[in-house]
């Protein structure tokens, strides 16, 4: 069954008054920007971010493989002698992505383990090639060349059909070498051509066919957004389209928009400012440090380690952010093991402490005053202190939090009964929270990396 079917439905008044987004949209920046942002995604907090397609056959450099390769980049040019004849081009890469391994369900079921409640799938990036039955691209796309499969629409059906992740979809508004987007560039961009053939009609497609919760524009940069006709297709989106309700957008729709309009604001790749932003943000970041996608001569020092990722998770939260964060298959669909340790790691540490993560909203402090290592969130008249290395001293002092009387404080995940000691002190005039941390067998630990800690009633 496809999406469009799953997720198929009448939209008429009721609908949006229950969806709780009673609002039309206009074309212009101030209309769109106001736009009142689903509030699954503020709630959901983690996704995984997925970059797969022709750049992932050669696996080396990164997914700007095509491009560098055109520029002479002396690592790609030493690859393609090595290992390729003279004549062959990047399109003949196209043959040898099979993805003879690829499986929606198991990609799901793996992002099911990770914890992460939404998903976003590169459906084209700057090389142009398509990964879904499209009737705009050539024959450049994943049904009449590589697999022969609907890689979107079989990823799409599974996550519809399941429904505890939201489905995202990731789209280049510009391709390097695309003719037509080429002509309109020489031209200054006074001319759409490009746009008309290509990108309006791909972005209508993509939206009607797959039904996406997210649309994760990228590629924006060189042209403004009058040229994109962003404002126009946005407006569409919020309001007559078959998920004017439920769609989250990023900032990328135009060349200084970034950090400035459109939806969610991801202003940069690995985002992360480390305070609070004006409107919801996103940091969109790599496991593999030097690459978005599939690389095959990457060393282990490379890829970030799960207390790295659980770190990133921590900050990025605490200051109002989500976190989205990307792995990349190898050709055949297989996920590579290190990526599969990673999620499932996150997925455990996140089984016991998501009620930090999940629906929570920033504190007042993000980090704490006396100790960096400790981050705060706060839900249900709850603060959350994510404590990034166990107080060896057996003491926790916490700078932010104003104990009173009644102030508890308990570990999440942890099992049996234990006292927390908290008492007041005053240090340069501040009430603070000695935390006398209990001896805790190692064995019953919820976590190995870091903690969170439960505080009720502070002032």
């Amino acid at each position: 069954m496809f999406a469009s079917v799953i997720r198929s439905q009448q939209k008429d008044d009721s609908y949006y008054e229950l969806n709780q987004i009673p609002y039309y949209s206009t074309p212009d920046w101030e209309s769109l920007d106001a736009r009142p942002l689903p509030s699954w995604y503020e709630d959901a907090k983690f996704g995984i971010f997925v970059h797969w397609g022709l750049y992932s056959v050669p696996g080396v450099g990164s997914e700007w493989f095509w491009y560098h390769w055109r520029q002479g980049y002396p690592e790609i040019m030493e690859y393609m002698w090595r290992n390729y004849p003279p004549g062959f081009s990047y399109a003949d890469f196209a043959s040898k992505l099979k993805a003879e391994m690829f499986n929606a369900t198991a990609w799901h079921e793996l992002i099911a383990k990770s914890g992460a409640r939404y998903f976003v799938f590169t459906g084209k990036h700057h090389d142009g090639f398509v990964n879904w039955n499209t009737s705009y691209s050539w024959n450049w796309n994943s049904v009449d060349n590589g697999p022969h499969r609907d890689i979107v629409g079989e990823l799409a059906s599974v996550f519809h059909m399941y429904g505890d992740i939201k489905f995202g979809l990731y789209y280049s508004l510009y391709e390097w070498f695309n003719p037509l987007y080429l002509k309109d560039k020489r031209k200054n961009f006074m001319t759409d051509e490009y746009v008309k053939t290509v990108v309006k009609p791909q972005l209508r497609e993509l939206v009607n066919k797959y039904m996406p919760d997210i649309l994760w524009a990228d590629g924006d940069w060189e042209a403004k957004d009058s040229y994109w006709g962003s404002k126009e297709f946005l407006t569409w989106l919020y309001n007559d389209s078959p998920v004017a309700s439920s769609i989250v957008v990023n900032d990328r729709w135009g060349r200084g928009c970034g950090c400035n309009h459109g939806g969610v604001l991801v202003c940069a790749d690995r985002f992360n400012p480390g305070h609070m932003m004006h409107r919801p943000w996103e940091n969109a970041m790599t496991i593999d440090k030097k690459s978005w996608g599939y690389r095959r001569n990457a060393k282990l020092s490379e890829y970030l380690s799960t207390y790295d990722l659980i770190r990133e998770l921590a900050s990025t939260v605490s200051c109002g952010g989500n976190l989205l964060m990307n792995i990349a298959p190898a050709p055949d669909g297989s996920i590579p093991l290190i990526f599969q340790e990673r999620l499932e790691e996150m997925g455990d540490w996140l089984q016991f402490n998501g009620e930090a993560i999940y629906g929570s909203r920033p504190w007042k402090a993000q980090n704490d005053s006396r100790n960096g290592n400790v981050w705060y969130t706060t839900k249900d008249g709850y603060v959350y202190a994510i404590v990034l290395e166990w107080p060896t001293s057996g003491t926790l002092l916490l700078g932010a939090p104003v104990p009173s009387q009644n102030t508890t404080v308990t570990m999440l995940g942890l099992t049996g009964e234990f006292s927390w000691y908290v008492h007041y002190d005053k240090i340069n005039g501040a009430e603070e929270i000695p935390h006398e941390v209990p001896a805790i067998p190692i064995f019953e630990l919820p976590s190995k990396l870091a903690w969170v800690f439960k505080i009720k009633d502070v002032k």
